[in-house]
């Protein structure tokens, strides 16, 4: 009977104890599932700055991108334009609506659609473009445009940024845009439509949330569009002197 009474104890503690074992189990979280992305939400202005031409044409200018969700899905609001002080009108006012998803380690892919509402006649436009990191570091920005009549164009916007020290930083950039079908009634023609190049130097001022900077910036039309520049009297090709800030929230 000695013999017996340790093995019976252990199977009657057996039986308890195994049951409360698998309840506690089922009870703990999985610590192993997959965590949701990172969503981050923010507001960023790489331009918003006061232009001053060479012909005493001054002008206000912004390129904003309002942003939500995660590195795997992206939305984002683009928003851009060219404020006349003089005539306080809108030389250029253009709004993007894009969703936006990685298609490799350094360049995204985005889609969706933008809206150009000027002092002149409204255009909306399909948008399929691409984002990212080129080699030597330069920033790029392609999109390929189809409006609901069935004219296209392209743009490309390239930054390249120096650091010169920690804190004062160089940046150039280069914004082209092409035209493969001609709107006369916003002034575009067929071809190389205008280029702007800029160079800005900039002071980090606090953590790259404020950063005020002074530049120049050289604007030109070309080919058909130039022509059409002209013929409404206005000019083809201006510089200005800039000075503005970049904004990030």
């Amino acid at each position: 009977m000695k013999l017996w009474t340790p093995l019976i104890v252990s199977t009657v503690l057996g039986l308890g104890v195994i049951p409360a074992l698998a309840t506690a189990q089922e009870r703990m979280p999985d610590t192993t599932e997959r965590k949701e992305p990172l969503k981050v939400w923010g507001a960023q202005f790489e331009e918003f700055e006061y232009r001053y031409s060479d012909d005493d044409e001054e002008i206000g200018v912004w390129d904003a991108d309002f942003f939500y969700g995660t590195d795997n899905l992206k939305a984002r609001w683009l928003s851009s334009g060219e404020y006349s002080i003089e005539e306080q009108a809108y030389e250029s006012l253009e709004n993007q609506l894009v969703g936006q998803i990685p298609i490799s380690r350094f360049f995204d892919a985005k889609a969706g659609v933008r809206f150009d509402t000027p002092e002149g006649p409204d255009r909306t436009y399909a948008v399929l473009g691409v984002a990212g990191l080129a080699p030597q570091w330069f920033e790029i920005d392609s999109n390929l445009y189809v409006s609901k009549d069935g004219d296209t164009s392209a743009d490309l916007d390239a930054e390249y940024e120096l650091l010169l020290t920690n804190y004062w930083i160089l940046t150039a950039t280069l914004d082209a845009t092409v035209a493969f079908s001609e709107d006369r009634e916003i002034g575009v023609g067929k071809g190389l439509v205008s280029t702007e190049t800029g160079l800005r130097l900039s002071y980090d001022l606090i953590d790259r949330a404020f950063s005020p900077y002074v530049g120049i910036v050289h604007e030109r039309k070309y080919g058909d569009t130039a022509d059409f520049a002209r013929a409404d009297g206005g000019s083809t090709e201006d510089w200005f002197a800039v000075v503005g800030a970049r904004l990030s929230f």
